[in-house]
């Protein structure tokens, strides 16, 4: 009764006339062995390549990436959405060109504040009142905001031209101290804690994306092993470096980024919130930076639909191109920078330093402030002058009318290609 089992388990041809125990069932058997590994193994290249509507219509699987994706951009974007509220120094007028509405400026201060100066303690009622400088309105609420800030004024008069103009920059620095023996009475400000909130959200939201991408890569990377593995052992051959880069999704390596710069600004930002540093520029360069990744990263779902990936299609094809094309024009656009800063550094005050001549070299690019580069020149020296005309006519014709054309060529071409294909 056992042997009739054990025989039920075999296939069929497994059962003929002295095949089982031979090598020919073993080869049959490896054989099978392989075909399945290899469909398999089609299977999922083929999912994995799939988007993720493919994905869904095959397997039922929700685009769990793509819905965060999306969540994160509306999130990320609300973040600012008080921002011309709560930007220091940005001035704005009324949305009507006809009739421009007033600047208006409030002043914030403690309702009551008692001071000793024995013994350098403040009593400060929490209460705060805004309240227009203009007029007598003003308005109250409650606060729990304690700080002492450490202002850090530098004004520097710059001469090192020697040009009879001298430049002057002021720099203000606020650094946030611990202020002694100070006393707040009041309740704490919900909207801080609302805020607070908000970005402690924002950042799980962005762990969670920041996990399901790296598992993405990781399952990726574990695919192209086990393809590179088959196509050695079947072809004898290796899989050439642009076919295994097809398997990096370059827009997973984005997201991530973007994850990290959003969590780290998110974390500065609620330091600041909660007055525990100041490093605004920081906490500003991480959070714009994320923001601007994270709308780019939308064009990957716009790609899906063939009416929308024109751009995506013919900036992948284009980009080898550019970047190969914009090494050679970049030699010939830093000599020009070197020989301005040279030779037009004493008579021009766009030319005194190498980072100014570069900008000014590419707003003539660009065509702009012509007038004012050729005018300023100072004519102490006959042959500084006209060189300075033989170096600008030379380098504004030679970008604008022979680089410029054939940069915007190249992309042309390979928009033409792929509306072709």
């Amino acid at each position: 009764m056992a042997r009739d089992v054990e025989a039920l388990d075999l296939p069929a041809w497994s059962r003929a006339s002295g095949l089982s125990q031979g090598p020919q069932c073993r080869d049959a058997m490896a054989h099978l062995d392989s075909e399945v590994k290899e469909e398999r193994l089609r299977e999922d290249l083929r999912f994995y390549f799939m988007n993720p509507c493919e994905k869904f219509r095959a397997r039922q699987q929700i685009p769990w990436k793509m819905g965060l994706q999306i969540l994160k951009i509306v999130m990320v974007t609300t973040q600012f959405h008080r921002l011309r509220n709560l930007s220091l120094g940005t001035l704005g007028y009324g949305e009507s060109e006809d009739n421009r509405i007033a600047l208006k400026v409030c002043k914030q201060h403690y309702k009551k504040g008692t001071m000793f100066p024995s013994n350098e303690t403040l009593n400060i009622d929490s209460d705060i009142e805004i309240g227009n400088a203009m007029d007598k309105n003003v308005r109250g609420r409650r606060a729990l905001n304690s700080l002492s800030l450490n202002f850090t004024l530098q004004i520097i008069f710059d001469n090192k031209a020697h040009s009879g103009k001298i430049k002057i920059y002021f720099n203000i620095d606020a650094k946030i101290e611990e202020c002694k023996d100070l006393k707040i009475s009041g309740s704490i400000q919900k909207n801080t804690q609302y805020v607070l909130v908000f970005d402690a959200f924002v950042i799980v939201i962005c762990l969670a994306s920041l996990i399901l991408c790296t598992r993405s890569i990781v399952l990726a990377l574990r695919l192209r092993k086990r393809f590179l593995k088959f196509f050695l052992e079947k072809y004898k051959r290796h899989v050439c470096n642009a076919d295994q880069r097809e398997f990096i999704n370059q827009w997973y390596i984005l997201v991530i980024i973007s994850d990290l710069l959003t969590i780290s600004g998110s974390v500065l930002k609620m330091e600041i919130k909660a007055k525990n540093l100041t490093n605004y520029n920081l906490c500003s360069i991480l959070l714009g930076t994320s923001t601007l990744f994270v709308w780019v990263g939308v064009i990957r779902y716009l790609g899906y639909f063939q009416a929308y990936n024109v751009l995506i299609l013919t900036m992948q094809a284009s980009l080898p191109k550019v970047l190969r094309f914009c090494a050679c024009a970049g030699m010939i656009y830093l000599g020009y920078t070197f020989c301005g800063w040279i030779v037009l550094g004493p008579y021009h005050n766009k030319f005194e330093n190498l980072n100014t001549v570069a900008e000014c070299l590419f707003s003539l690019v660009n065509g702009d402030d012509m007038y004012a580069t050729f005018a300023h020149i100072q004519q102490k020296s006959h042959l500084v002058w006209l060189f300075s005309r033989l170096y600008l006519y030379s380098f504004i014709s030679l970008f604008i009318y022979m680089i410029l054309s054939l940069f915007i060529a190249i992309i042309t071409d390979s928009y033409d290609t792929i509306k072709v294909y």
